[in-house]
């Protein structure tokens, strides 16, 4: 019997988009209009993650349908077609170039040509191995090919949904902001371009539990991420710096250990029994020439002068030490401790920008940290525009210099799509560090809220703090936008409290 008893609102409502947002409440047209005042949120089966979920999945599927002419014949007539039509994959090719068509192992078999064992990183084999598995044996190698893309195609599915609930679900008041993840025009062209989103699936879901204030759920899932590909241990950093400012030194060390642990637990085995095999993923992005989309290739074109590997090396590594030390500026500067996701944008921002090579998959390791960092759906779009530009730019350009009558995109098109891509990501990045240099223009921040995402470090007090930081205590906005909320007092040092 249904019970009489009214239901109380809830004490932390959800944050509406289409309320706050000029771009979101336009877009809502589309289905209905801007969500009433009186909706109540979550009360049918429709539950915002869910939608947000159904959606991913919905851009996911439209995705592999733009794959069709590829899956139906470019993938296997020719190298230009694949290029023309957008369309292209490294799943099919590489199912024969690196064995795994053969039944050859991952890492114990050579696969011959010139990189002798399969030059990815040892969980993303085994993610690859077990696609292998599930593709039938025997018959036509095309057919072969095409079960193979859908065999991946599947488990990146699954990847996506996680994705999806973990964006979704990493701020509580802000579930909707995973529709930002769900709807970008580059996730849905590029998740099955290579095996990416498998550590990006897992890197969403290291940021759920550091969210929960589980410090070593994080880390272990940011070893096992960086065990499928290296940019997650960038996240390492960000934490190491906000837990510094704020004395949360067990919760550093906790997220370390894990992270370290995990990754030898992937990688030992296979370190100690196939040490030629396991190295190579290193070796070869050592050695690796300066490649597409980067600014190096921008650069090497433009003056005519060749950079070698070596030289493109030491200069990315040494912008990217200026970045750290730019990061390390930030959090012990700002007037507010900055949000765990915003660094954590800008140090993986920073490395895609100084890389040898910018594949065009390579904006999904983004996109989760951009919604996260700075949900505002016209900025978001902004550069989702730069990137889909740049994603049809690299293809046309390819086209244009595989096919004998260069139909495609000519150099000067293709370097400014380069520069495109570039201009986007720095676009974003600059409205990232005018949030953390101006909190009050953090929207996120804009009701009160610390560090949504922060899990220890949401409403701690300062440990460490420099230059501005150091001032009396300011406000997080004015008292007619939300409660007034302390931040940036520096603790005193009571060290009869118990330290973290």
């Amino acid at each position: 019997m249904p019970s009489l008893q009214k239901t109380s609102p809830p004490q932390d409502p959800v944050v509406c988009p289409t309320r706050t947002d000029d771009v979101a409440a336009s877009g809502s047209e589309l289905i209905g209009g801007p969500i009433g005042r009186r909706a109540l949120l979550g009360a049918g089966r429709l539950s915002p993650v869910r939608v947000v979920v159904l959606v991913a999945i919905g851009m996911f599927a439209l995705g592999m349908v733009q794959k069709l002419p590829c899956y139906n014949w470019a993938w296997f007539r020719g190298t230009t077609s694949q290029y023309t039509h957008a369309c292209y994959s490294d799943i099919p090719h590489l199912f024969s170039g690196r064995g795994f068509a053969d039944g050859l192992v991952p890492y114990f078999d050579r696969i011959g040509g010139d990189i002798p064992f399969l030059e990815y990183p040892v969980l993303t084999g085994l993610f690859m191995e077990v696609a292998a598995w599930l593709t039938p044996g025997g018959g036509d190698p095309t057919e072969r090919e095409q079960a193979f893309w859908m065999a991946n195609a599947g488990l990146l599915m699954v990847c996506a949904a996680v994705l999806a609930v973990c964006v979704a679900r990493t701020h509580r008041r802000r579930p909707w902001d995973g529709l930002l993840v769900a709807l970008a025009p580059a996730f849905a062209l590029t998740a099955t371009i290579n095996w990416d989103l498998l550590a990006v699936a897992m890197t969403a879901a290291a940021l759920l539990m550091w969210s929960r204030g589980r410090p070593l759920g994080f880390g272990v899932l940011i070893g096992l991420a960086t065990a499928a590909k290296f940019y997650p241990a960038l996240l390492l950093v960000p934490v190491l710096l906000l837990c510094w400012r704020a004395g949360r030194w067990r919760a550093c060390g906790t997220a370390m250990l894990g992270a370290a642990g995990a990754w030898l637990v992937v990688n030992l085995p296979v370190m100690l029994l196939a040490p030629e095999g396991w190295k190579q993923f290193y070796v070869f992005s050592t050695e690796r020439n300066v490649d597409f989309g980067s600014v190096w290739l921008l650069i090497s074109q433009i003056t005519g002068e060749s950079i070698s590997p070596g030289t493109a090396n030491y200069y990315a590594l040494f912008l990217m030490m200026l970045a750290v030390a730019g990061l390390a500026y930030l959090a012990f500067t700002a007037p507010r401790r900055p949000r765990l996701v915003q660094l954590a944008f800008l140090i993986v921002a920073a490395f895609v920008l100084t890389n040898k090579v910018y594949s065009p998959q390579y904006v999904l390791w983004l996109i989760p940290l951009a919604a996260l960092a700075r949900p505002r759906w016209r900025d978001f779009l902004v550069w989702q525009t730069c990137e889909v530009m740049y994603f049809l730019g690299i293809w046309l350009y390819l086209a244009y210099t595989t096919s004998g009558n260069k139909q495609g995109l000519p150099t000067d098109g293709y370097q400014f799509a380069i520069v495109l891509h570039l201009l986007g990501t720095l676009y974003l990045c600059a409205l990232v560090v005018r949030d953390i240099l101006v909190p009050d223009r953090d929207g996120v921040r804009r009701d009160g809220s610390d560090d949504p995402s922060g899990g220890v470090l949401d409403g701690a007090e300062d440990d460490f703090v420099l230059g501005r930081a150091a001032h009396p205590v300011r406000h997080a906005a004015p008292a007619v936008e939300g409660p007034r909320v302390e931040w940036g007092r520096r603790r005193d040092m009571d060290w009869s409290a118990p330290q973290e």
